[in-house]
Parts: structure tokens; C-alpha cells; sequence
């Protein structure tokens, strides 16, 4: 797996490297934004360690323009308190988030958690309308072809596969992001919600179960049991 760090933090991204070549990973490192970019694009990296705070062009910059051509699973680092910048990060793409100063080893199980999530392609599957195929990591809704994040399509996938049936936040946290939810921890909320926008259909297809989860509606009975936020 190859993974690059974007970091201006010259001595943190050669310690970085350090750590995670002796975990098995090959890594690359830039320390500015447009170099970055440009090593991002190349399409030849399994995911990025980005740093808000660049140079050039800023993390968040960099991350809306990678995905307007990229999947990539993207770890955002920000710094210690900087909610908004969590948020932002989240709402532009990003699949997960660790703040600065932070632990190596809990690096390394966010990377291992994104990667498990990218690396198990299974059969096809439909369920009402919409078309999820986890080999190309192609979704479809009503012959549409939907451009989703890396992160986007896991939450859907594992909704999908659990169609009919609520999947608690607490287990979509453990599953996609290795960790329990918090009361503040609102990612979840944030990637189903731009999942509902991105699908766009004139029936609702992700409803809320308020103070348990989500469920995807395999069909209109589905939707029509609880309310649908």
C-alpha cells in the first residue's frame, strides 16, 4: 500500500514516513500544496495523510480539488479544538480526521481502518433503484451514475447490505472508522447527508431512526413506518 503525506512539518512527515515504512507501507512526502496536488492526481496512491495548514494551496484547497477527479481515502489532520476545520474537512470529502498533536499508533489504526474498508470488493447489489457494485466502487440510482467519496460509498454499502433493517451509529462509527460515536461526533450525520442529496430521487431512500440510526428502505412501507429526517 502506498500511501503520501502532505505535511509542511518537514521533521513530523520524516518521522511519519519512518514509522509507517516499518509498518509495511511505502510512503511519499510533500511538504507544499501544489506539490501535493499534483503527486495526488498521479492516481497511484492507496490514501493521503493531508495537513490543513499548507503553503501554497491550503489542505482544504487541495482536498475539494482532488475530488472533483479522486476517490482516494483522504485523513485530514487538524489542529487540536479547530472544529470547524474538522467539519469543513468532512463536508468537502475527507474520510476521516485526527487531530494534532496525535498519537502515531492511532494514526495507523485510522489508516488501517479506511484501507479495510477500501480493500473488500464483493458481489453486486440492488436494492430500490439503486446499484452498488463494491468491485468498481460504481453506485448507480435509477441508471444515474452517482459520484460518491470513498467514505460515502462504505456507509451506503453497509446500508444497502443491511437494506430493511436499522444500522445503529454506533455500529456504522466501529465498522468504518474503528472507534465508539460520541454525543459530538456528528461525521456520520454529515456523509448521510450528502449521500441523500447526492441520490436525489423523488422517494426517500436513507431514513433516520431518531436516537438509533439509519436505515436504507428496500421499499415505500420502509419509508413510511418512522419519519425520515
Amino acid at each position: 500500500m502506498r500511501i503520501l503525506i502532505i505535511d509542511d512539518d518537514v521533521e513530523l512527515a520524516a518521522l511519519l514516513r519512518e514509522f509507517l515504512e516499518r509498518e509495511g507501507f511505502k510512503v511519499e512526502c510533500a511538504h507544499e500544496g501544489t506539490r501535493g496536488l499534483s503527486l495526488a492526481e498521479q492516481g497511484s496512491f492507496d490514501l493521503i495523510v493531508l495537513d490543513l495548514m499548507l503553503p501554497g494551496i491550503d489542505g482544504f484547497s487541495l482536498l475539494k480539488q482532488l475530488r472533483t477527479r479522486s476517490g482516494v481515502p483522504v485523513l485530514v489532520l487538524t489542529a487540536r479544538g479547530e472544529d470547524e476545520d474538522r467539519i469543513v474537512g468532512l463536508e468537502i470529502g475527507a474520510d476521516d480526521y485526527l487531530a494534532k498533536p496525535f498519537n502515531p499508533r492511532e494514526l495507523l489504526a485510522r489508516i488501517r481502518a479506511i484501507l479495510r474498508r477500501v480493500v473488500r470488493p464483493r458481489g453486486r447489489i440492488e436494492v430500490n433503484g439503486v446499484t452498488l457494485d463494491p468491485g468498481t466502487r460504481e453506485v448507480r440510482c435509477d441508471e444515474r451514475r452517482v459520484e460518491i467519496t470513498t467514505l460515502e460509498f462504505d456507509i451506503l454499502e453497509m446500508l444497502i447490505r443491511s437494506a430493511g433493517q436499522v444500522v445503529s451509529r454506533d455500529a456504522l462509527m466501529e465498522n468504518l472508522y474503528n472507534r465508539k460515536a460520541t454525543p459530538l461526533d456528528r461525521s456520520i450525520d454529515m456523509h448521510v447527508s450528502h449521500l441523500r442529496r447526492k441520490l436525489e430521487t423523488d422517494r426517500p431512500l436513507i431514513k433516520t431512526v431518531r436516537g438509533v440510526g439509519y436505515q436504507f428502505c428496500a421499499s415505500a412501507e420502509d419509508a413510511a413506518t418512522s419519519e425520515v429526517v
